[in-house]
């Protein structure tokens, strides 16, 4: 071959290998493309198999960071005002980096930006959009972004925010219509997690429900149905306390009878009134009422404490304003946790009103066995009337005629004396008869509401309102005479801050154990001067002495007086 021909050979040679090249790199592009896609087919698999809604969330992130081969991603969640976030979900920082950023952000520049406009946002730089406003101390470097929302049923649910893709390389088109693609898969992965966990919660409603109207049903005591409600309520709503309230028949009061969780001592045995709290809201608006910070919140009264460390707080009603509202179930998360949802609120009130039907049957049953006791009580009365009696009054007739034919002095003494002794048996018959037929528990209110009734009424005086509270069972364990001692001791010792303690808060604490009952009255005031009058406190302890028990007064070192009132119960 001459050299004149060689250039016409090379030039084919040349196009030959460019286009072998052109080919193999669309081979490459094909083969990455199909990589991709069977990496994202394998991510929507991965995220549509997970039920529990925070691993759920999670895998979402990290499948996000793995298909656009980000060096960060986040998932955050659109709280309930739809403006900021109620939480985030991050992949790519340890846990020692998350800390020393501080907390997570709440929806502020870039990421406000995606919120307030939900469409896929793609930026070569952050610093460089409008809306940035900078990074806090310790946050790494960023300088590319992604972000796409996420939407579940229509509505926006969170944004996916990747950045810093690695390489030092761009987020591309192919990058977004990606992301977004896992975006539709999380959405409905998200949708099937909320309904399978709404339906695991409705079961677990159903079983305590369930639970409560089986213990009732059985016989069980109403305070282990309270306890069962306070505790079920407690563990679902995922609340650090739970309370349950009663109204105190002739009060405008109610009582808080069961309290578990969090410093559950201070709120068990308070006698609260309907305002200034929780509980009487609800009690008296017959709906639920819920606050974001318990502590914080100007409706609820300051005293006495009770509500360290918690939060969010709904407080439901047991029953409704048509059939009667029987009581107010409160529960409480700790400060910082997330504010009660209107679903969850909606789940308590109707675990509530299934509560309350339970106890409105187990009620009915109790009254229905009353009744039955008090007509067969009735027939026995009246056998005993008809018969008993009639009989026992002919025989002594009989034997009092018999008396006068009998000779021996002796005998007709004796059968004198069997006559009056049919007289003193009717007697006793009659007497019995009148117990049968009495009305059970007729008489005055209860020591719980005569308490109540005292404090009001010094109220005014006092100028401000005393904590109440009240522990055991006061109105049936404490007879009825140690119960006017009881009152006349706590008008005494309220009057006794009235006029000497000069004190704004006072606290009143009943407590019994069916062996002793205790009064405990203390204040914040200036004390008991030693050389002061003691008429009062001497006829206090007068009182205490007559009925075997003592009166104890002591000034704390934080100031003010205590005064102590013990007496030991009849039978113990």
């Amino acid at each position: 071959m001459t050299s004149a021909e060689e250039p016409r050979v090379r030039l084919p040679q040349l196009k030959l290998d460019e286009l072998l090249k052109e080919l193999q790199a669309r081979i490459d592009a094909a083969r990455g493309t199909r990589d991709r896609i069977h990496s994202l087919l394998e991510a929507v698999l991965s995220v549509g198999r997970e039920l529990d809604l925070e691993q759920a969330l999670h895998h979402i992130v990290e499948a996000a960071a793995v298909l656009v081969d980000a060096e960060y991603a986040a998932l955050g969640v659109i709280g309930a005002d739809g403006r900021s976030l109620s939480a985030f979900h991050t992949v790519g920082m340890t846990v020692g980096q998350i800390a020393e950023i501080g907390p997570f952000p709440e929806g502020h520049g870039i990421l406000g930006e995606v919120i307030r406009h939900p469409e896929p946002l793609r930026l070569e730089k952050i610093s460089q959009h409008p809306a940035s406003y900078g990074f806090p101390a310790h946050h790494p470097p960023m300088n590319s972004f992604l972000g796409v929302p996420i939407r579940v049923r229509g509505q926006v649910f969170g944004n996916l925010y990747l950045t810093e893709k690695r390489g030092g390389l761009q987020f591309d088109e192919e990058d977004e219509a990606v992301l977004s693609t896992l975006a539709v898969a999380a959405g409905v992965a998200i949708d099937n997690a909320r309904l399978y966990e709404d339906s695991r919660l409705r079961e677990r409603w159903l079983l305590a429900n369930a639970e409560i109207t089986h213990g009732l049903m059985s016989g069980s005591a109403r305070a282990e149905a309270l306890k069962v409600i306070a505790e079920r309520a407690r563990e679902i709503m995922g609340a650090a306390l739970a309370a349950v309230a009663l109204p105190m028949e002739g009060t405008k009061s109610l009582t808080v009878e069961i309290a578990v969780g969090l410093d559950s001592e201070a709120h068990r045995g308070l006698v609260l009134p309907r305002s200034g709290t929780l509980m009487g809201l609800a009690l008296s608006a017959a709906a639920p009422v819920a606050c974001d910070d318990v502590q914080q919140d100007e409706r609820i009264s300051p005293e006495p404490p009770r509500f360290h460390g918690l939060g969010p707080a709904v407080a439901v009603p047991i029953g409704t304003g048509e059939g009667g509202v029987r009581g107010v179930v409160l529960v409480a998360r700790e400060a910082g946790a997330p504010v009660f949802s209107d679903k969850e609120t909606d789940m308590l009130r109707g675990f509530a009103a299934q509560a309350a039907i339970a106890m409105e049957l187990a009620e009915r049953r109790k009254e229905a066995e009353q009744i039955a006791v008090l007509q067969d009580r009735d027939r026995i009365a009246r056998d005993l009337h008809d018969l008993a009696i009639q009989r026992l009054f002919a025989t002594g007739m009989t034997l009092q005629g018999a008396g006068h034919f009998i000779e021996h002095p002796e005998a007709a003494e004796r059968v004198l004396r069997a006559v009056d002794d049919l007289d003193e048996t009717i007697k006793i018959i009659r007497a019995t008869i009148f117990g049968l037929r009495a009305r059970e528990g007729a008489g005055d209110a209860g020591l719980r509401a005569r308490v109540v009734r005292v404090v009001g009424e010094e109220t005014p005086v006092l100028g401000f309102v005393p904590s109440v509270r009240m522990e055991g069972l006061v109105d049936t364990d404490v007879p009825y005479e140690i119960a006017d001692h009881i009152v006349a001791v706590l008008s005494e010792a309220l009057t006794n801050v009235v006029r000497h303690a000069h004190a704004d808060r006072a606290q009143v604490v009943l407590t019994t154990d069916g062996r002793e009952v205790s009064l405990t009255v203390s204040d914040n005031g200036v004390g008991i001067p030693p050389g002061g009058r003691r008429s009062g406190l001497c006829n206090m302890a007068e009182r205490a002495e007559q009925l075997g028990g003592h009166l104890d007064v002591s000034s704390p070192d934080g100031g003010g007086a205590t005064l102590r009132w013990r007496v030991p119960l009849p039978g113990t």
